[in-house]
């Protein structure tokens, strides 16, 4: 045990080390840096366009780099490619398993992907020859259920799973080029930073890792969440992270000063995030909660500026457009909405 318990002193130790360098590193808070800038105007989005057409919970949706289609995943068994100006469904691609949690639309919008607790990432080819859409691969090798896949190019994709790790694949050969391991707890969620030479994984031990993709190593770990991080992202300039948990708070960290910046919390709100997603200018922040509404965060001074109301159900899963100029819920009750 003597062994045992030196080594956990010097970790305690290097931990303490860390934090000092932290504090020091701090020569302001973003509340100093920000004390000048005035909090935002109420904002009020309307529902523009409802997307009718799944028949069971929606458990997640991503739009595609056009700004004008998204996909959406059911656990009705369905994957639906929408046209969002329109509302109608350019494909429907019954699955294989109707335990789905994640899909992803590729940045070139040739494919679109899956997962959930068939432990695989299934890809799609939108553009085949003769205009049906069809399995293209299925990435299987993760030992949990496929929390989360984010697609690099047409011929990479990383996924997260409930085996605690994440992996890069090649899609051509349907092979594991990296794995990344490291969360102690199920990891739930993923997201590419803009340059697509970064990810950010979030998990169930309460801590946010930022992996490089080149070098298959992890970079930074984020703690200070009491519960589960559901959802993460990238602060569009790709410099910070946004993190949503489970202990009903959203926080966003610097990965240049290595720390947390800011908490986004309210003594009213008692429930857990589901989902988030930034503005494109990154002055606010969209977080969707387990009490069915999404709430709209001031970024720059943490105040909630307003709210989306119109789901019946969780809100499950939120996306703003690449263009910036309409969001888009999916929630339980089965419908998507856009909003601007």
């Amino acid at each position: 045990m003597g062994e045992m318990e030196e080594l956990r002193k010097e970790v305690d130790n290097l931990k303490d080390q860390i934090t000092v360098t932290r504090k020091e590193a701090q020569d302001t808070t973003l509340q100093e840096a920000a004390a000048s800038v005035t909090v935002m105007a109420r904002v009020q989005l309307k529902t523009r366009k409802t997307l009718r057409g799944h028949l069971a919970k929606i458990y997640a949706m991503h739009w595609s780099t056009d700004s004008k289609l998204c996909v959406s995943a059911s656990q009705d068994g369905k994957l639906i490619v929408w046209d969002t100006l329109t509302t109608n469904k350019v494909s429907a691609i019954p699955l294989k398993s109707s335990w789905v949690m994640t899909c992803a639309y590729a940045p070139s919008g040739n494919m679109v992907a899956c997962g959930g607790l068939d432990n695989m990432c299934s890809i799609y080819n939108l553009k085949g020859k003769d205009g049906n859409v069809k399995v293209m691969r299925e990435l299987a090798a993760h030992t949990g259920y496929l929390s989360c896949c984010r697609f690099i190019s047409d011929s990479e994709i990383i996924t997260s799973s409930g085996d605690c790790t994440c992996v890069l694949w090649d899609i051509e050969t349907g092979t594991q080029k990296t794995i990344f391991a490291g969360h102690l707890g199920d990891c739930m969620s993923l997201g590419v930073s803009p340059d697509f030479n970064l990810f950010i994984s979030g998990a169930c031990d309460y801590t946010a890792k930022l992996w490089d993709i080149r070098e298959g190593t992890c970079r930074q770990t984020f703690g200070g969440h009491e519960s589960d991080i559901n959802a993460i992202g990238f602060f569009p300039n790709g410099n910070a992270v946004i993190t949503g948990s489970d202990d009903a708070t959203c926080k966003l960290y610097d990965m240049r000063a290595d720390q947390e910046l800011i908490t986004y919390q309210d003594s009213s709100i008692m429930c857990g995030v589901t989902s988030l997603a930034p503005s494109l200018s990154g002055r606010l922040l969209l977080a969707g909660y387990d009490d069915f509404n999404v709430n709209i965060w001031d970024m720059l001074k943490a105040e909630r500026v307003g709210a989306l109301a119109g789901h019946d159900n969780r809100v499950s899963c939120i996306g703003v457009s690449t263009d910036g100029m309409a969001c888009c819920t999916g929630s339980w009750d089965s419908f998507l909405k856009i909003w601007n």
